[in-house]
C-alpha cells in the first residue's frame, strides 16, 4: 500500500502542470511611429499586413487604444514604469546635458536626459516575479551614447532589469553599414534583421522559467528607406492614389509590410517551440503616425500633437484560453495600463508601486463589469518642431502630410469627452468624440460646464502627478 502511494506521489510529481498552473510567458512587440490605421485590420488601404491581421483574427484589437504621449521616448519610459510622462518628468525625446528647449511665448521644463534608476522598470518587476527578460531593439530613454540612439552603459537596458539584452538598428537604415544594392532581394524576400532574429533566438533558448520579451523595432520611423524593389513596384501604384508624396508613401507601404513580416516570423517561432497556448502576446505602436506620410484621417492630426491621430494607436492582444478570438474592445485604454497588466498575468506584487495604468485583465477576459472606468490625461509642454517652427504648418489639421506648429498642451479624455489645453492663451477646446471622432467642432463654447468640468478634473490630475508646466517666457514677463 505505502510503495503505492509513493508511485502515485512521484506520478503527480512529473505530470505537466496544467494550463491553469502553467505560468504565462509575455511577449510584448512595439513599433515605432505606427499610425493607429497603417495596419490593414484597422482600415488601412495602403499596406498589407496579413500577419498582424490575422494576429487581430486570433485574439482582441481595441480600437480606443493610446500612447502615454505623442512622442517617443516620453511613451517609452512611460510604458516602462506605468507612469505618466507627467509623474515621470520625462514629456520629450532625451537629449543631450546642456540642450535647452527652445523658448517661444512660452518656456518649456528642461529636457530630461535619461530614466532614473530608481523607477522600477518591467524588466525589473518581472524579474522580481522569476521572469527571465529580454531586450532587443530601440531604447530611447537614455541619453544618447557615442552616436544616436546607443545605448547608456549606466542607464540601458542591463542597467534596467533585462538580464538579455543586444544593441543592433538590424535592417533599418540607420543601420548605415548595410548597402543593398538594387534586385539584391528576390520577389518575396526580406532583408535579414538582427532585432528579430536576436529575438527568435531568446525565444529558442530552453529554460525553467517563464520568460518576457520586449521587442521594440526601429520600423516604421523615418528615415523611410526600404531596399525591397519588388515592394517599391508594389506599392507604387497604391501610393501614387490620394494626396501626399508619392516616393515617401510608396516606401512607407513597402516599411509597413517589412515590419509585419518580421512579427510574422517571430510569431512563427513561437509556434515552432510549442509556445503559443502559454503566451500572452502584446503589439501597439508608441505614438501616432508621422505626419508627412501616414494616413490617419479620419482622425485629426499626427504624431507630435495631442489629437487623436497623434495618441491613438493600434493594440493587438493575444492570450490563449483568455481572450475571446476575433474580438473587439472599444473601451478607452493607454500604454501606462500595460505594467500592472504584465504584473498581474506574472503574479507579480506592484502594491507598492505608484502606478497610473490599470491592469487590462478584466477587458481581456471579457469582464468589462469589473473594469473601472476613468479618464486619461495627456501632458506636451513643448513646442514642436524644435528646428523650422517658423515654416511649419499654422494649423493641425485632417491628413494634410504636413508638419504642423505644436504648441505647450495637455488634454483630457473621460468618457466620449476631449478637452485640449493650450498654455500660451489659456484656450480649451472641447470634442464629443462619439459624434466627432476627427475633433472638427469645439464645443468649448456651447458647453461651457463641461469645458470647465473637465479643465478642473485635468488641473487637479496634473497637480497630483506633480506635474511640470511652461511659464511665460523673460520677454513675455
Amino acid at each position: 500500500m505505502r510503495r503505492a502511494l509513493i508511485f502515485l506521489m512521484l506520478c503527480c510529481c512529473s505530470l505537466p502542470l496544467s494550463a491553469a498552473e502553467t505560468p504565462t510567458n509575455i511577449v510584448f512587440i512595439l513599433a515605432d511611429d505606427l499610425g493607429w490605421r497603417d495596419l490593414h485590420c484597422y482600415g488601412g488601404q495602403l499596406a498589407d499586413t496579413p500577419h498582424l491581421d490575422q494576429l487581430a483574427k486570433q485574439g482582441m484589437k481595441f480600437t480606443n487604444a493610446y500612447s502615454p504621449a505623442p512622442i517617443c521616448s516620453a511613451s517609452r519610459a512611460s510604458i516602462l514604469t506605468g507612469k505618466t510622462p507627467a509623474r515621470l518628468h520625462f514629456e520629450f525625446v532625451t537629449k543631450p546635458a546642456g540642450v535647452e528647449p527652445p523658448t517661444r511665448l512660452m518656456q518649456p521644463p528642461a529636457y530630461t536626459q535619461d530614466l532614473p534608476l530608481k523607477e522600477v522598470t518591467l524588466g525589473e518587476m518581472l524579474q522580481q516575479a522569476d521572469y527571465e527578460t529580454g531586450f532587443f531593439g530601440k531604447w530611447h530613454v537614455n541619453e544618447h551614447y557615442q552616436r544616436y540612439l546607443g545605448w547608456s552603459p549606466t542607464h540601458g537596458p542591463r542597467q534596467q532589469g533585462f538580464q538579455k539584452a543586444v544593441e543592433t538598428f538590424g535592417s533599418h537604415p540607420y543601420a548605415k553599414k548595410f548597402a543593398w544594392k538594387p534586385g539584391d532581394f528576390k520577389k518575396d524576400e526580406f532583408p535579414p534583421d538582427a532585432v528579430t532574429e536576436n529575438a527568435i533566438r531568446f525565444l529558442q533558448q530552453k529554460r525553467s522559467q517563464p520568460f518576457f520579451l520586449y521587442l521594440s523595432y526601429f520600423h516604421v520611423h523615418t528615415p523611410v528607406k526600404a531596399p525591397t524593389d519588388w515592394l517599391i513596384e508594389k506599392y507604387r501604384g497604391r501610393a501614387a492614389v490620394g494626396p501626399g508624396d508619392q516616393k515617401l508613401r510608396t516606401h512607407y507601404g513597402a516599411f509597413i509590410e517589412t515590419l509585419d513580416t518580421y512579427v510574422g516570423q517571430v510569431l512563427d517561432a513561437l509556434d515552432q517551440q510549442g509556445l503559443r497556448e502559454s503566451t500572452l502576446v502584446v503589439f501597439t505602436s508608441d505614438n501616432g503616425g508621422h505626419p508627412e506620410y501616414a494616413a490617419n484621417g479620419p482622425l485629426r492630426g499626427s504624431k507630435w500633437n495631442l489629437y487623436e491621430a497623434g495618441i491613438r494607436v493600434p493594440l493587438l492582444v493575444r492570450w490563449p484560453g483568455h481572450v475571446k478570438a476575433d474580438s473587439v474592445c472599444e473601451v478607452p485604454v493607454s500604454g501606462t495600463d500595460l505594467f500592472p497588466t504584465f504584473c498581474e498575468v506574472a503574479g507579480g506584487n506592484c502594491d507598492s508601486l505608484t502606478l497610473d495604468g490599470q491592469s487590462l485583465v478584466p477587458l481581456l477576459e471579457g469582464k468589462a463589469a469589473a473594469w473601472q472606468t476613468r479618464p486619461l490625461t495627456w501632458h506636451f509642454p513643448y513646442y514642436h518642431p524644435e528646428k523650422g517652427y517658423e515654416t511649419a504648418k499654422e494649423t493641425i489639421g485632417v491628413n494634410d502630410f504636413a508638419v504642423s506648429k505644436t504648441r505647450p498642451v495637455s488634454a483630457i479624455r473621460s468618457g466620449d469627452w476631449k478637452l485640449l489645453q493650450f498654455y500660451e492663451t489659456g484656450k480649451r477646446e472641447l470634442y464629443d468624440l462619439s459624434s466627432d471622432p476627427g475633433e472638427q467642432h469645439d464645443l468649448s463654447a456651447s458647453q461651457p460646464e463641461k469645458a470647465a468640468q473637465l479643465g478642473t478634473q485635468l488641473q487637479q490630475m496634473l497637480q497630483n502627478m506633480q506635474a511640470r508646466y511652461p511659464t511665460a517666457a523673460a520677454s513675455q514677463k
